[in-house]
């Protein structure tokens, strides 16, 4: 079964490359952007490189920024004192929507997953406990993700952390509008360690 002209071929092994994308999926992706004007071609193939040529890491938190700081550092009306720890960029992007964190964040670039070959060395930590050093912190909010390697970076950063700042970790637990039938249980165990007094 022929699958097309050889350009078409390339892209579609191309785009199934992207995470979440399937053969089927890259394929249709491929046929749109065939069937596309020139213009939106080019300008999807403009921003690709664009964002390589020039979205870099932030020199402070190691969040994604155009230039030697993200927006997050520029903002003079950020908390420098609070720094909320997180696995990836992307985590930044669901914080922020949420407008109640108004600190700086740091980027550890993953979790620690001896298994996987990761140790404290791949990640930003040396970073993190520079930051806290040179003072002026007065909480470090660990954000990593609440799976078994997020957990565990989290705990080895407290440990590190906690003799010269205040140490936090987000809340887990049940999401609002969940219904207890539906929660598996590792959640549960966490809203009932997690539980808050009413008074």
């Amino acid at each position: 079964m022929s699958e097309g002209p050889a350009p078409l071929s390339r892209l579609t092994a191309e785009l199934s490359q992207l995470p979440g994308i399937g053969r089927r999926t890259a394929q249709r992706l491929a046929f749109h952007i065939l069937r596309s004007d020139d213009a939106d071609a080019r300008n999807l193939a403009q921003a690709i490189i664009e964002v390589k040529e020039k979205v870099g890491l932030c020199e402070i938190c190691f969040n994604l920024a155009e230039g030697p700081r993200c927006r997050i550092c520029e903002d003079a009306g950020r908390d420098e004192s609070v720094i909320c720890v997180v696995e990836e960029p992307a985590d930044v992007i669901p914080l922020e929507r949420t407008h109640e964190f108004r600190g700086r964040y740091h980027v550890l670039g993953g979790a620690l997953s001896p298994i996987d070959g990761i140790d404290e060395s791949d990640l930003r930590i040396a970073e993190l406990r520079r930051r806290v050093e040179a003072g002026g912190i007065d909480e470090v909010i660990l954000a990593t993700n609440p799976t078994t390697t997020g957990e565990a970076t989290a705990q080895h950063i407290a440990d590190l952390l906690r003799s010269q700042t205040k140490v936090t970790r987000l809340a887990s637990g049940l999401p609002v509008g969940a219904d207890l039938e539906h929660a598996d249980e590792v959640t549960l165990g966490k809203a009932m360690s997690g539980r808050l007094s009413l008074d």
